[in-house]
């Protein structure tokens, strides 16, 4: 029997309610349905504005966590460990507008993440993500670095 709903839509529906999400104007906008790209966005409101204006810094940070970690966890499923392991942020230009992320798992980073942790040992991948306005200009770089380990006995 089909879901009613499938797993990737039901996902973005409760992750849009989740309270940190909700009360910063964070929202994922699409996920595919076998949890390989992501795109997040997050419109300027007088409650994600800092003093002078612009985006807050932490909710742009917010908005690039935890992605890879969940959607790794859905793709790689319950065999793999998958955690956030390290983050760090360049912020460019200050956020004026609407903001948007996208996060892609590739063939590649799959196939280098199995490749990697097959005999057991953790892998410690980096991914960037580009934080951009709606003009499609650069607002901020965010390294996350992913802890993956295939758990013992799979």
């Amino acid at each position: 029997m089909t879901p009613l709903i499938h797993p990737s839509t039901l996902f973005r529906h409760l992750i849009n309610l989740y309270p940190p999400y909700l009360f910063t104007g964070i929202k994922v906008s699409s996920i595919s349905r076998d949890f390989r790209n992501l795109n997040v966005e997050m419109p300027l409101r007088w409650y994600n504005r800092n003093y002078v204006g612009t985006h807050f810094g932490g909710s742009l940070f917010a908005m690039t966590d935890p992605w890879f970690m969940l959607m790794f966890m859905q793709i790689l499923g319950k065999d793999y460990l998958v955690w956030d392991s390290k983050a760090a942020i360049v912020f460019i230009k200050p956020g004026t507008s609407k903001v948007t992320c996208e996060f892609d798992i590739s063939d590649s980073m799959l196939a280098e993440a199995r490749l990697k942790t097959e005999s057991g040992e953790k892998f410690l991948p980096e991914y960037e993500v580009r934080i951009l306005d709606k003009n499609g200009d650069l607002v901020a770089r965010v390294k996350k670095q992913i802890y993956i380990r295939k758990k013992k006995g799979r």
